[in-house]
């Protein structure tokens, strides 16, 4: 893990590099409290939850905000954890899809509920996951969803921007769940 404030300010990620096209998040400290949040509620956070389900809503909240950071990122850990290749990549079509559970279903709807602030119809989509999960499942299930509508409105805001990593300058070419990433957000 690098020493605190070495970090390479445009960080690496497999083989892309982001940059923040608009501005530093670091200036204010609300980039410290999203980090935080992202310690209880991010990927590598342990929650008890299923892991699958919560890390495609995740990568859900990054389709609809559409941030390239997340998208990535959550590809890739959905990946590592596991999700079906085929599932994540027709994970905006989930409704026409047999490849999610009824778990899944109602829990996606619920996401696509708060992220698109259709707060008409939250009550019965709650009503809806309580079918199917624990009522401290829910409260993670929302967490993460808005932990995620905060990352990815953050990165949006930000401009973190995607671009290929120059072959000709020397990176550090890493995974996005190394120990690095985990300690420093986004998640």
């Amino acid at each position: 893990m690098p020493e605190p404030g070495t970090e390479d300010p445009k960080p690496v990620l497999g083989s892309l590099r982001f940059e923040n096209s608009r501005f530093d998040p670091d200036i204010t400290p609300f980039h410290e409290l999203a980090k935080d949040m992202a310690a209880q509620f991010g990927y590598a956070a342990e929650l008890s939850a299923d892991r699958v389900l919560l890390q495609l809503l995740r990568l859900r909240v990054a389709q609809l905000n559409p941030c390239s950071y997340c998208l990535i990122l959550h590809a890739e850990v959905a990946a590592r954890i596991g999700i079906r290749s085929e599932q994540t990549a027709h994970l905006a079509s989930w409704r026409e899809s047999a490849m999610y559970s009824p778990g899944q279903r109602v829990a996606l709807a619920y996401c696509e509920g708060l992220t698109l602030f259709r707060h008409e119809e939250i009550p019965a989509l709650h009503k809806e996951l309580r079918l199917h999960f624990t009522e401290r499942e829910v409260a993670e299930i929302a967490a993460v969803v808005i932990n995620m509508n905060v990352w990815t409105r953050l990165k949006l805001a930000q401009g973190a921007t995607p671009s290929l990593a120059s072959s000709g300058t020397p990176t550090q070419h890493r995974s996005l769940v190394s120990d690095a990433d985990r300690s420093r957000g986004p998640q």
